[in-house]
């Protein structure tokens, strides 16, 4: 459990480390205008894509976060991924390409928020012979309450693939959907 709570801290820390330099970006450039500073007197906009966070957090990770070798590349993956996502809904909604309601700049996670972690490379899936255990990057093998015989048949039989793995924690309990 402790392994489970440590990833999804890990997404948590990504995402609001990207937040933290994507505002800091998007303030100055504001405070710049401000000053009446325009066009190449500008600070340079900051790209928030999933690749170019994951590619700075790469370049910082060891200084920021020494201890990011205890989980899983994905986590962090992951967390930058979703504020990608919730960075361009922003964008989108200002700019009127996304239907719907608008939607805020995103927010950072507290630790009360809720906890999920998503997997998409590594050793995951169901285990070999046994229908009450799944495997996780670096977490290793985990119970689960009910059994993946259905799952597993539909795997064999080619009419599903595992393409990514979501671990959360609801109501006091863990989950992981595939």
């Amino acid at each position: 459990m402790a392994q489970l709570r440590s990833h999804c801290g890990a997404q948590r820390f990504a995402y609001n480390w990207g937040l933290a330099r994507v505002k800091a970006n998007l303030d100055q450039r504001h405070a710049e205008t401000t000053y009446g500073h325009s066009g190449d007197d500008l600070t340079p906009p900051m790209p928030w894509s999933a690749y170019a966070l994951r590619k700075q957090w790469n370049q910082i990770k060891d200084q920021i976060a020494p201890w990011w070798a205890e989980n899983s590349k994905e986590a962090y993956s992951s967390g930058l991924a979703n504020l990608a996502a919730a960075l361009q809904n922003w964008a989108d909604a200002r700019t009127g390409k996304r239907r719907g309601r608008t939607v805020g700049f995103p927010r950072f996670k507290g630790r009360r928020a809720g906890l999920s972690c998503r997997f998409t490379t590594g050793a995951f899936g169901l285990t070999d012979g046994d229908r009450r255990h799944v495997k996780l990057p670096r977490i290793g093998t985990v119970r689960t309450h009910e059994s993946t015989r259905k799952l597993a048949r539909h795997l064999e039989r080619g009419t599903a693939r595992i393409r990514s793995a979501t671990v959360s924690h609801r109501a006091g309990r863990w989950f992981v959907s595939f």
